[in-house]
């Protein structure tokens, strides 16, 4: 009995797909393309950005610079903001390396720079930053992938790939950190906030 369920309901799914797709033949169309590795990528650097940019937005600027005092051991840790700085930075930093190119943007250092103090101004610098890593995977590919290029750090030199599985997953490390400063602070995520 629930081998037919199962059949019946398989046959549906695909009666409706096929209807689906004859109504939008670009659907289909689309649905039968072979994805790129720059569209891959693209899609991964969007999913960070739309975490990291809706977290970095939900705090008040005037805790834009918490940083957790204890208990515990937190000295030296970054601030809020010095979170979404460091974020942006390297999102720089490691879309020049792919490009193998300059920053377009004096970095100074792993935080950013010193000047860059209010919300508004940290959050263009955060988004700029996430256009700049879109730019930068544009024109991977298969034969792009594992060319070894200079990292933006050290003299050994990386695959195109390890650097950007870093900016994929990088954001997302201190995208934990900036849940708990923002729960520190009675302030639910976004993520965690539902329909």
């Amino acid at each position: 009995m629930n081998r037919s369920f199962f059949i019946a309901g398989l046959v549906l799914a695909t009666a409706l797909c096929n209807v689906a797709f004859a109504a939008n033949p670009q659907a289909a169309s689309a649905a039968q393309q072979k994805p790129t590795f720059a569209a891959v990528y693209d899609r991964l650097i969007s999913s960070v950005e739309k975490e990291v940019v809706d977290a970095a937005d939900a705090m008040p600027e005037d805790k834009f610079n918490f940083a957790p005092t204890g208990p515990g051991e937190f000295k030296g840790v970054r601030t809020f903001a010095l979170q979404i700085k460091h974020i942006a930075t390297v999102n720089y930093m490691l879309g020049a390396a792919l490009m193998q190119e300059k920053p377009p943007v004096d970095v100074s250092g792993e935080n950013g720079p010193a000047s860059i103090t209010s919300k508004a101004d940290v959050m263009k610098y955060l988004k700029d930053s996430f256009a700049y890593a879109h730019k930068s995977v544009a024109g991977l590919n298969e034969n792009t992938l594992l060319e070894r290029v200079k990292p933006p750090w050290g003299d050994a030199q990386m695959t195109r790939l390890s650097l950007v599985t870093i900016m994929i997953y990088h954001p997302f490390d201190h995208y934990g950190q900036m849940v708990e400063y923002l729960r520190m602070n009675s302030i639910i995520p976004p993520a965690s906030r539902g329909q």
